[in-house]
């Protein structure tokens, strides 16, 4: 039997396949469902910084304002008044599920402000969740806002959190800053037990007749996951925190090149929309059918095996695929 085991967040998980954040999250069912399917632990969709805000003010505004604009949300964040799951909802549904399942529950908090997330960082951990993952999805659009204080406020936002919780966090960020490693690095320092590579942004299509942005919701493909295994790669064994994939693992070779890269979860979630949630037990099955075959010994022997550390000189490294990549194409 292959030893499929891994660490994350200092979680002991037979293996690395996570179902994230996702409308399957947000119904008990479907939860009972990913656990019979065998899923290592569980990440529950996110808690909206507006939706905290509109339910203290009593106004809609702040969600009409930011309506399908985030992450695992986009395809089904519906109007104000149709919320399925405000916040004393969620944390019942944190109680719930915690209760329910024997295994990690994973709460989400997604805001843009400390205030935004302190409250209700400590009352998903008295909830009944194991950890906690602060989905940072922001869009910077104001010019007058540099990238240094954005990374500043991230970085307020993670150590602020650390102080409030016991349980371990892990922070959900996107690619988009202009030296990812160092950002890393510093949440790192922070306290940050663990990083999820990437976040994905829903760009909104335009009607030109209509004059009105429309948003469009693509699930993600086995081509995305590429950007992830180089973060992964550079990431892996420089950092003491745990690293998670999210986005474009679909399949037991995209789980493998994600562990490879430096990965310790492999969380999956446009795989499952269109499948499942018996499809993890296919993923997993085929993840250990082919390290069996290649005689591996455990998942950990794969673990960060194709990360840039094992590599005297990752600077080179890099430039030399990157040349290599633009001679393997010629004119017909």
């Amino acid at each position: 039997m292959m030893d499929l085991s891994t660490t994350y967040l200092g979680f002991k998980l037979p293996h690395p396949l996570i179902p994230g954040a996702s409308p399957l999250s947000a119904d008990f069912d479907t939860i009972r469902r990913l656990e019979d399917a065998g899923a290592a632990a569980i990440v529950l969709p996110s808690l909206f910084e507006e939706q905290i805000a509109a339910e203290a003010v009593g106004t809609s505004h702040h969600m009409l304002a930011h309506q399908d604009s985030h992450a695992e949300a986009a395809s089904y964040f519906p109007l104000a008044d149709e919320y399925a799951m405000g916040p004393e909802r969620y944390l019942e549904h944190v109680r719930r599920v915690s209760d329910a399942v024997q295994v990690p529950v994973i709460g989400s908090l997604n805001g843009t402000s400390p205030e935004g997330w302190l409250d209700y960082a400590r009352l998903i951990q008295d909830a009944g969740a194991g950890a906690l993952e602060l989905n940072f999805y922001h869009v910077a659009t104001d010019p007058g806002e540099d990238g240094a204080s954005l990374e500043r406020r991230l970085l307020d936002v993670v150590l602020a959190v650390k102080s409030h919780v016991r349980i371990p966090v892990a922070v959900k960020l996107s690619p988009f800053f202009s030296s990812f490693a160092n950002v890393a690095q510093q949440l790192d320092q922070a306290g940050a037990d663990g990083l999820v590579l990437f976040n994905r942004f829903y760009q909104p299509d335009i009607d030109p007749d209509a004059l009105d942005a429309i948003p469009r919701l693509h699930l993600s493909d086995s081509s995305e996951l590429l950007l992830r295994l180089r973060w992964l790669a550079i990431l892996s064994g420089r950092i003491r925190a745990s690293l998670a994939a999210t986005g474009g693992a679909h399949t037991a070779i995209d789980a493998v090149k994600a562990v490879m890269s430096g990965a310790h979860a492999v969380q999956i979630v446009s795989a499952l929309l269109t499948h499942g949630p018996k499809h993890l037990i296919k993923i997993r099955r085929e993840l250990s059918h082919w390290l069996e075959e290649r005689e591996y010994e455990s998942l950990g022997q794969a673990q960060g095996s194709m990360s840039l550390l094992r590599c005297p000189d990752p600077e080179a490294f890099e430039r030399g695929n990157y040349m290599k990549i633009l001679q393997t194409w010629k004119a017909r």
